[in-house]
């Protein structure tokens, strides 16, 4: 198989994947945050075969077919809005030498998208944010979950990459 088939291919074998497990997202409520953040996994093994331009347009392919497809919107809006274009931005972020400047780099982005998603969907978040007195706790909790996500998210690509890609590559 030729690189360009190759290349086509996995796209739209992640591509296709990431669809499944959004689908799956959005019929099974209760699975919605991790299901969404499993199905980012595609995009990220779409920039470890393929490169990040391929992640990209899995990420695209997906974030278009997901908001026309799926019965419930919530799974693609979350993956829209951060879940599905993060592997992209960590592969770009963690190509800096500087550990310090990475998580610098990785808070700017998730607290940008966290911004985003409060201002656009502050109505599902309120009652939450009244309950515990404030938007900023939110944020607090929302930036140790992230830095969980990502060290977490760290290791599954690292075993993905151990385990998965040398079978892929052959």
């Amino acid at each position: 198989m030729n690189k360009k088939t190759r290349i086509i291919t996995l796209s739209a074998l992640f591509s296709a994947l990431c669809l499944i497990t959004l689908y799956i997202a959005s019929i099974w409520p209760t699975g919605l945050y991790g299901l969404v953040a499993f199905a980012s996994l595609f995009v990220a093994a779409a920039v470890i075969e393929t490169g990040a331009k391929q992640g990209v347009y899995v990420f695209i392919v997906c974030s278009v077919l997901g908001f026309l497809l799926l019965p419930d919107k919530s799974a693609a809006i979350l993956y829209i809005l951060f879940f599905g274009y993060y592997p992209v931005v960590k592969n770009l972020i963690e190509r800096i030498k500087s550990k310090a400047v990475q998580w610098i780099f990785k808070l700017m982005v998730f607290n940008a998208a966290l911004t985003v998603i409060w201002v656009f969907l502050k109505e599902l978040l309120m009652g939450f944010s009244e309950r515990l007195s404030g938007v900023w706790i939110i944020y607090v909790l929302g930036n140790v979950v992230f830095v969980l996500f990502d060290y977490g998210y760290s290791n599954v690509l690292l075993l993905y990459v151990n385990m998965v890609s040398r079978r892929i590559r052959g």
